[in-house]
């Protein structure tokens, strides 16, 4: 495949985060997977291309902080535009020309366009391992992530070259809209993020009541904007619940995606238990995170102010149920209205009791479709009603339709 040049020159935006994403540390000037990690490359049925990062600026100022922060490290993550491919692939490598110092840190990920039309997980591509997808793909997105010590001299890279190929055995690469499987939910332990001003890992700017969450790991981080990672919370009664974006990454770790089974790090704990609750409650790690802080709360999830207060209608910190929607399958949409949240209703129509939230931009699942009042929205008037879980409506008037839902 010939080549394309999918690089833009705009200047990624600096932030000041808490605690760093735990990449790996490259000191050498090129980042490539080793013959002798992960599938072989074979000699035929390769696809290659490249892009090229913006300059990073690294004089930028620091705009905001973890709750959690021992020390701030200024990351940039810049996004490239989605590969378009001859063929699918599942398998991805990639060499770095760049200089990178040995405080600094840049990461490669990558993700794949799937069947359904949602996007699978971030996965880093490491020196020791290619990053292999879920299932098959045409559509491959890149991003860099750079991490440096504020005050010190950050990586500098200049073009990234990436090879992939199909390796099989990833599971399926053919999905319908009939096939829908439940997502995975967990009961952990939330705390309110806040800090109104700063800014998110994805660059976002938090505004008084906002909506979005954070999780202890980058491979579940929305694009700005975007809701294409995005939890279901709820009380832990479910009486109430909001559908957000994932836009930040903590509480305490950055490297702890517990809702999968081949998680990150921490492999020895249980599917759906956070370090951190392990640290706090059993003593895990010494009772501390991967940065070695000691943990204070078994927290497994950051809620922003809106999310906490008008969507939960939490007083204090709590125990919660939280579905990571991009681990299921089926139909779905995303959340379309012009600003503020979507009311969630207990049946469909406007007099019914609101129960909880639905964000701008959260991508939701849906169970079905029910006739009922009609409204009128950003996508038209309609007397459809989706229904997201048991007792909890949103109008159809104000959904995007990624995949329709059948009948209930």
């Amino acid at each position: 495949m010939t080549p394309t040049r999918t690089g833009t020159r705009r200047r990624p935006r600096w932030t000041s985060v808490a605690a760093a994403f735990a990449g790996v540390a490259i000191a050498a000037t090129a980042l490539a997977a080793p013959a002798s990690a992960g599938p072989p490359v074979p000699a035929s049925g390769t696809l290659t291309w490249f892009v090229n990062p913006a300059e990073p600026q690294y004089d930028g100022t620091a705009a905001g902080t973890y709750a959690s922060a021992e020390r701030s490290e200024l990351t940039s993550i810049e996004e490239f535009p989605a590969e378009r491919l001859e063929s699918p692939v599942n398998t991805v490598v990639a060499e770095l020309d760049a200089t990178i110092p040995d405080e600094a840190q840049a990461a490669v990920d990558v993700r794949g366009l799937r069947a359904d039309g949602m996007w699978s997980e971030w996965t880093e591509i490491t020196p020791e391992a290619a990053a292999v997808l879920p299932e098959a793909t045409t559509s491959v997105q890149t991003r860099l992530v750079l991490i440096t010590p504020e005050g010190t001299q950050g990586a500098d890279v200049d073009r990234i070259d990436l090879t992939a190929w199909n390796a099989g055995n990833t599971g399926n690469t053919v999905a319908t809209r009939s096939v829908q499987a439940a997502a995975s939910t967990y009961r952990v332990f939330a705390t309110r993020e806040g800090l109104v001003g700063g800014t998110t890992a994805n660059g976002h700017v938090i505004v008084s009541r906002d909506h979005f969450v954070a999780l202890p790991s980058r491979r579940g981080l929305a694009n700005k904007g975007s809701g294409n990672y995005t939890v279901q919370v709820c009380t832990s009664d479910n009486a109430r619940c909001e559908w957000a974006p994932v836009w930040d990454v903590g509480p305490w770790n950055t490297k702890d995606d517990y809702w999968n089974a081949d998680r990150e790090m921490w492999t020895d704990l249980p599917q759906g238990k956070p370090q951190a609750q392990a640290a706090y409650q059993d003593g895990y790690n010494g009772g501390k995170d991967q940065f070695g802080r000691r943990v204070a709360n078994p927290a497994g999830i950051d809620l922003a102010d809106g999310t906490f207060w008008d969507g939960l209608k939490l007083a204090d910190n709590a125990w919660v149920n939280v579905t990571y929607e991009w681990t299921g399958s089926g139909p779905w949409g995303t959340i379309a209205t012009e600003s503020t949240p979507l009311n969630v209703r207990s049946g469909p129509q406007g007099s019914a009791s609101q129960v909880g939230l639905a964000a701008r931009h959260a991508q939701v699942r849906i169970e079905c479709q029910v006739t009922g009042a009609s409204v009128t929205g950003t996508q038209g008037t309609s007397n459809l009603w989706y229904r997201l879980a048991s007792g909890k409506y949103v109008a159809r008037a104000y959904v995007r339709i990624g995949s329709a839902p059948g009948a209930c």
